[in-house]
Order: structure tokens, then sequence, then C-alpha cells
């Protein structure tokens, strides 16, 4: 393929001025001049000066819940206990055995979650909904029973949450199907990703060769295991950036691992209290972290480690120094000094999200405190210490999109709003260079994951008006492995 008339975006190195022609052989880069002549056979496409990009990935999702987003009630943006049951009561008609919702965050709400409250708005149908940071989930007695579980009156939370979900998904499944993956990975690709990290709770590395084969949608997908299959994994002979059951675009990824819980649900591991005097939850204990890391690391599997708190963040540290293994820091939402300088000596990843200080910069102060408000979301402070960012959602939490990713890390606000704390802002190139999976500007040799683009992403402007133009960037053409799996002209 040859494309034609387009502008290389300096991304991670320069790029040469003006016009250029680039031509594809395969899945990879072949050359890239000023003017290229068409081989006879050859496709071309015209990019009419258009601008060209490596491809996008997210680097945190949890695709099966993002792809069901259509189909489970929406409860997000509910302020109040009651205007989420007026939702739950709206939507008792949709179809399907169980009612699955997701979205609401209760931390503000006068009245808490409690299964009683439900009941009254439920039935007897089986409801499930699930809280928009996905640490916890609101169950009513009639899905406590279906899914096998002791009565309560309050919310799931953490282990306990983590342990259902694979059940409640499988539930989803048997109702919506695959249609919903293609779907949603369908639009993904119109936002310019080639590429998806999927930590969905399963053993992801055994339910995506068939799922993938029945979606037919040619994007890349890193699946991963979680500790419950890591025995499996290992008895597979799989290491991280294995090719799985023969599908090229289908690899391996990291052994992924929840330590501690989130902001919203008050269980994210800090070293200050919270207000009732707690300090959050650690799911795993550092022995128990130090030893799976050991294991991963010695069976070829990198390690990607769910750590918000600072506490957790320098248990995880502590971990990762004592095995030597690789991987990353998921979330590193709350970090010292020490601890981002840490990161970067142990050579980690920080793999973050930006979209989130957009729901959260409203409860941090409260939940947390002014101090701790300004060390949240330390991404500039990452970037010069040279520690590797890597953006992601965490679809659902955030909508998988990398340029809402960008947006909310050049600006720190929605539109409109004052940027929060600023100095933790992003550059528009250092935001890019974080979504594209450590690929740089397209060169000769390089895999032809490419997107054009109707605009340039670097143009300048304040962080307002950057983020906006970031926020509705227009993607022209999407290309995997060399197969154009989105053109919008």
């Amino acid at each position: 393929m040859l494309l034609r008339q387009l502008r290389l975006v300096p991304v991670g190195s320069a790029a040469p001025a003006g016009l250029v022609d680039l031509r594809i052989v395969g899945d990879r880069v072949a050359e890239v001049a000023p003017s290229l002549n068409r081989l006879p056979g050859e496709d071309e496409l015209d990019a009419a000066g258009r601008w060209l990009i490596p491809g996008l990935w997210d680097q945190h999702t949890h695709l099966g819940q993002w792809s069901r987003q259509g189909t489970r009630l929406d409860l997000a943006g509910t302020t109040s206990r009651a205007e989420a049951l007026a939702r739950v009561r709206a939507g008792l008609g949709a179809p399907g055995e169980v009612l699955v919702g997701g979205g609401f965050r209760p931390s503000a709400w006068a009245e808490p979650p409690s299964t009683s409250a439900l009941d009254e708005a439920s039935g007897a149908r089986p409801v499930v909904l699930v809280s928009g940071d996905a640490h916890s989930g609101w169950l009513n007695a009639a899905a406590l029973r279906r899914f096998g579980l002791a009565p309560r009156d309050g919310l799931l939370r953490e282990a306990e949450w983590f342990d259902l979900l694979p059940a409640v998904l499988a539930a989803e499944d048997a109702q919506v199907g695959p249609s919903a993956y293609a779907t949603a990975m369908r639009s993904a690709a119109a936002r310019g990703v080639v590429g998806i990290v999927d930590y969905e709770f399963e053993p992801g590395f055994v339910r995506w060769p068939a799922r993938y084969r029945q979606v037919g949608v040619g994007l890349r997908v890193r699946t991963s295991t979680y500790p419950v299959d890591l025995d499996q994994a290992i008895a597979a002979g799989l290491k991280t950036g294995d090719v799985i059951d023969g599908e090229p675009l289908l690899t391996m990824g990291a052994l992924k691992i929840i330590s501690d819980g989130s902001l919203n649900t008050q269980t994210a591991h800090c070293r200050q209290p919270y207000a009732d005097g707690g300090h959050g939850v650690q799911n795993v204990p550092g022995p128990e972290l130090a030893r799976l890391l050991g294991r991963a690391d010695q069976a070829g599997l990198r390690v990607a480690l769910h750590a918000i708190g600072d506490a957790a963040v320098q248990i995880a540290l502590d971990a990762f120094a004592a095995t030597g293994a690789g991987g990353s820091i998921e979330h590193a939402q709350l970090a010292g000094p020490e601890q981002v300088a840490e990161l970067a000596r142990l050579g980690l990843v920080a793999s973050v999200q930006p979209a989130h200080l957009l729901d959260d910069r409203g409860v941090t102060e409260v939940i947390w405190d002014e101090q701790r408000a300004g060390r949240s979301f330390p991404l500039r402070e990452l970037a010069q210490a040279g520690v590797e960012l890597a953006l992601g959602s965490d679809a659902p939490v955030a909508p998988l999109d990398p340029w809402l990713a960008m947006a909310a890390g050049v600006h720190r606000g929605e539109p409109g709003d004052a940027p929060w704390h600023p100095e933790h802002a992003l550059t528009p190139a250092q935001v890019l260079a974080s979504s594209t999976d450590g690929r740089g500007t397209p060169s000769a040799g390089a895999p032809a994951d490419l997107v054009l683009l109707d605009a340039d992403p670097l143009a300048d402007g304040d962080s307002a008006t950057i983020a906006q133009r970031l926020r509705s960037m227009p993607v022209a053409a999407t290309i995997v492995a060399g197969q154009v799996v989105h053109q919008a002209w």
C-alpha cells in the first residue's frame, strides 16, 4: 500500500518537514520519502496532506465490561441513592435474567447504598450494580441468592467483589454475546486505537483465541492473567509477548495484581488515615506480592501491579526491588517524591489513566486532604524523573478514548474548568508519545500500525484550547499491521 502526501508528526523523534509518501509492505513500513512511485498492483491512498502518527494504544482496559456499557443500566452522574434507585425502577423492563448496571459513585451521597433499599426498588429480579471505580458492587437480595452469597445490607468491596465478578460477567455473556466486543473494538478503531491491553477478570489467554476469531475486528489485543490462573498460564508456557494460538495480533501480556483499593471506595491504601481513621485496604500483603512477582519473573511474565494509595505504592516498589521483576505500577495515583525516584531507578512503567482525575478531583480533597490532592496524578513529575508513562482508560471506569486521556493529561479539567494542579500537567508531545506503546515517528522497518488525522495533534494553544482540540480529534483512517480497519473518507 502506498500512502501519498502526508505529514509525519514528530513522536519522540524528529520528522521530515513537508509532505512525504510512505509505503507499506506486509505488516511493516518499507519506505518513507518525499516522493515514491506506485508499484504495479499496489493499492494507493491519497492522504491529501493529513497528519500521520503511530497507532494509539489503551494500556489498561476491562474490555468485557466496557463492551457491555451499551447494555448495562447507566447510573453515571447519579447524585443520590434515591436517584440511582429511580433509574433501577425504570430499567427493570429491560430483557434478561440479571439486570446489571454501572457507574454510580456513592462517596458524596447522603444515604449509603443498602441491600434493603435496592430490594424495595427492584423486587424479585436479580440486580447487580457496579460502582464507577469498579471496586465495589451493590446487589439486591435476589442477586445475592443467585450468586450464592450470604445476606448482607451493604456493598461488596475489593477481594470479595472481584471474586464474584467472573460469575457476573458470565451471566452477562449469556445475555449479550460476542457482538458487543465487535462494536466496542470498531469504535476504538475509529478513535485511532490499534491495540488494547485487556485486564478483564478472566483467564484471558484461554478466552481470547475463540473470541478473537468470533469478533473479527483486527486490532491488537494483549491479554493477561490474574494470580488465580497463574499456574495455568505458566503450565501453558506463555511468556509476555508470546503469540497466542497462532493469532499474530493476539499476544500474552502481564500478570495483573490488584494490591489495594480505590479512592472513591476509600480503600486505596494510604500512609495518612481517612476521616474514619482507617488507612484503606491492602488486598495482597507485601510477602505475598514478592512471592507472586518472583514466580512471574521466573516464568517470563511481566507484572502489572495496581497500586493507588502511597502506602500501596511503597509496598509494590519494595516487592519489585526485592525480586528484580519487570513491569508497571498501574494507576500510581498518589506517590511521593521518593517513590517517583524509585520508579525511575527500577525502570518500571507508570501506567496511568489521566481521565480518572476528571471524576476524582471533586472528591479527592474531601476524602483525602489538600496535601494529598496536591500529590495526586503527578504526571509531569513522573515524566521529568525519566519514568516511562503509558496512558490508558481503565474502561469502563473512563471511556476507551485515548484522546480524552490525552486531553485530561494536558488540561487536568473538563472544558470550562480551571486546570486542577496544573503543575502536574503534561505537554501535547508527552501525552501523544505516552499513547503509542513506545513507538516513535513512523519510519522504515516500523510496524505498519498507523493513524491518519485531519488535524495536527501538536498544534499550539493554551491548555484548554489544546484539550478541546484533542477531545474532538478527527481520525481519518486507522491501519493495523498494514490493513485498514477504519476509514472515514
